[in-house]
């Protein structure tokens, strides 16, 4: 309990409350425009983060990112057009309520089952993580490599349709984890005699180059005008909410439970949660025929998964030090740079930061609400800001933020390669998550790997000797053969 406390005394503090304020505008002005996605928006905060203590800058992300998920569904609302990824699994539903002239009703149910899905999260996080942790106490090398293993296998088989292109984008993010000095023999791999590639490439100027520069580099190649809505102003955003909530409540539920337990999976995130929650809602819904024409159902479904996952993801976060997505493994990189290790041990070293983590959870969500209705109420102003105008100015922002991680030009340079990386992967449909996940997983599962085989002397049976690490190898290579085991159950269905 006195844990508690400090923590929660370290999160209400008056500079961390405005600093939480502050990153929840910057996070719903991010997400309600076209493109610029949560993702992006927590990347940019991360120089503006860089001399804070870690409580705030942690708050500010995790403030920035809930805020923004939910502001995505604004121009869906209104201009059939997501602001998030994971607003275009519900976009028909939101306009055409939209065009009935309901938009009000589809502003109310995204604005309150999205801060019900991060309570519930959030929930999950507070309770679930303590005692996850306590287990993964007793991880060696041998759990630690295949739990790699395994959110390495689920990021490549679950985040795309195509699954020859998230394991060759998976492939692509190991190779880069790759490049540096050989942990084992101390010779440099692939820096092609550069003195600057010696130390390996650092995650947060590959994180603003792959979301947020290739993002500019897309409209920029769309050469898109800057878009005015020309709708009224919405009123009565609450207004019979209390009915609808009620009567969509197994949909909410399904989304909550659904949006954090995807949202724990390594890869999977809050556009995958929201896709697969729809589809589970239209599959179980009482008037499937209204889907893509105005369906509360799925719109609550969707919108309740989006924000869960995104407080799911933080759970193999910070027990294993292994994110859940891409805006966990900014969050990651962030912590590292503060001295704080995510893992297991950091309940033992770091608690106090652990509960004013989740007080932040708790407080950003519970925050969305005003501060949602607010942007609802200005979202006239903030979807008639031009973006090639504003495109100019996050461009130089994010040259300056991938300066000031290293105070090097090598990360400026860095950055732009990787926008142009992350231009190319988009463009040619390869999903961007299983390349992160292998940049970010690559060398640790590198690490764990050579460090048990040097524990074992190279016998390959002691991978599987110990309970926990026998069943993660199960489940992997259970993920392994399932494309075989479904194909040979449709078989002898036929």
């Amino acid at each position: 309990m006195d844990n508690v406390i400090a923590g929660l005394g370290l999160l209400f503090q008056f500079d961390v409350l405005v600093v939480i304020v502050l990153s929840g505008i910057f996070g719903l002005f991010m997400g309600a425009l076209p493109g610029l996605t949560a993702t992006m928006a927590v990347a940019l905060l991360v120089p503006v983060t860089f001399y804070m203590d870690p409580v705030p800058a942690i708050a500010a992300m995790v403030t920035a990112s809930a805020m923004a998920m939910f502001s995505g569904d604004i121009p869906s609302v209104l201009l059939r057009m997501p602001g998030t990824p994971a607003s275009a699994a519900y976009t028909d539903d939101a306009f055409s309520l939209t065009k009935q002239g309901k938009a009000h009703v589809a502003m109310g149910i995204c604005l309150l089952t999205s801060a019900i899905g991060g309570l519930f999260g959030a929930l999950i996080l507070a309770t679930l993580a303590p005692p996850l942790a306590s287990v993964a106490l007793k991880f060696s090398s041998y759990e630690y490599f295949w739990l790699c293993l395994l959110g390495l296998t689920t990021t490549a088989f679950m985040i795309s349709s195509s699954r020859i292109k998230g394991i060759l984008s998976l492939a692509l993010g190991l190779f880069v984890a790759t490049i540096g000095i050989d942990p084992v023999s101390g010779v440099p791999r692939f820096t092609f005699g550069s003195p600057n590639l010696i130390g390996g490439l650092s995650l947060v100027p590959i994180m603003i180059g792959l979301f947020a520069i290739a993002e500019i580099f897309r409209y920029y190649a769309r050469r898109e005008q800057p878009m005015r809505l020309e709708q009224n102003a919405i009123k009565g955003v609450f207004e019979g909410q209390g009915k609808i909530l009620w009567k969509e409540r197994r949909s909410i539920a399904q989304g909550n439970v659904l949006g954090t337990t995807l949202g724990i999976l390594p890869g999977a995130g809050a556009d995958i949660a929201a896709w697969i929650s729809y589809s589970v809602a239209k599959r179980f819904a009482r008037e499937p025929e209204k889907f893509g024409k105005g369906s509360t159902e799925g719109l609550a479904a969707a919108g309740a998964a989006n924000n869960a996952a995104v407080s799911g993801g933080f759970i193999p976060s910070l027990v294993f030090g292994i994110p859940g997505d891409a805006i966990a493994a900014i969050i990651i990189g962030v912590l590292f740079m503060k001295g704080v290790n995510p893992g297991p041990t950091i309940f033992l070293n770091n608690p106090q930061i652990v509960y004013a983590i989740f007080g932040a959870f708790f407080l950003a969500n519970l925050l969305l609400i005003p501060l949602g209705w607010l942007a609802i109420k200005l979202s006239r102003l903030m979807l008639t800001v031009r973006l090639n105008i504003l495109m100019p100015i996050i461009f130089i922002f994010c040259l300056v933020g991938a300066f000031a991680m290293e105070n090097t030009i090598s990360a400026v340079g860095v950055a732009l390669a990787f926008g142009v990386i992350g231009f190319v992967l988009e463009a040619y449909k390869f999903p961007l998550a299983p390349f992160v996940l292998g940049v970010v997983l690559g060398p640790l599962l590198e690490q764990n790997f050579l460090s048990s085989m040097m524990k074992s002397s190279g016998n390959w049976m002691a991978f599987i000797d110990r309970p926990i690490a026998a069943g993660l190898a199960l489940l992997t290579v259970l993920i392994w053969l399932s494309p075989a085991i479904a194909a040979g159950i449709r078989r002898a269905r036929a």
